[in-house]
């Protein structure tokens, strides 16, 4: 399950990341992404004078993931389904990405036939071909030792 601090709840945040934001499609998704800087000024504190930052006012955790799973993915069924299937593919990839990351992730009609493997690896590739997601630290990799020749005077 996705916790609350990280996921988009307003129709502001949305159309703000789907306009503003880069986007990536993939075979059963497409990909919105959009990164907040903190150069932005909306005012300032009231106490010392100091500019408040844009993000400052309403960041709170970490990247925030948003959903748009339309009816030409299926009945209300498959798209809930769908839908958890993808909340829960956001919470392994939270680690992987800014704090300042709005990602709004549109499902297309086939997510609903797809693997869940495969909307992971497509979710994650798209990500990171949108250079916003590093790629993920690989669990049990084996480290081949190099073999040095001591004997290197000929």
């Amino acid at each position: 399950m996705l916790p609350e601090p990280y996921r988009l709840h307003h129709r502001a945040d949305f159309s703000r990341t789907v306009r503003r934001g880069q986007r990536i499609g993939r075979r059963d998704l497409v990909v919105h992404a959009l990164v907040h800087g903190y150069d932005g000024v909306v005012g300032t504190d009231e106490r010392h004078g100091a500019p408040v930052a844009t993000g400052a006012l309403v960041r709170v955790g970490g990247p925030r993931f948003g959903l748009i799973v339309s009816k030409a993915v299926g009945s209300a069924v498959v798209r809930h389904r769908v839908a958890r299937r993808l909340r829960h593919m956001c919470a392994k990839v939270v680690g992987e990405l800014p704090a300042e990351a709005d990602i709004v992730i549109r499902a297309l009609p086939g997510a609903a036939t797809a693997e869940s493997d495969e909307l992971l690896r497509q979710l994650r590739s798209g990500l990171r071909k949108l250079g916003v997601a590093q790629a993920p630290a690989r669990t049990g990799a084996r480290v081949r030792p190099v073999a040095v020749d001591a004997d290197v005077s000929s």
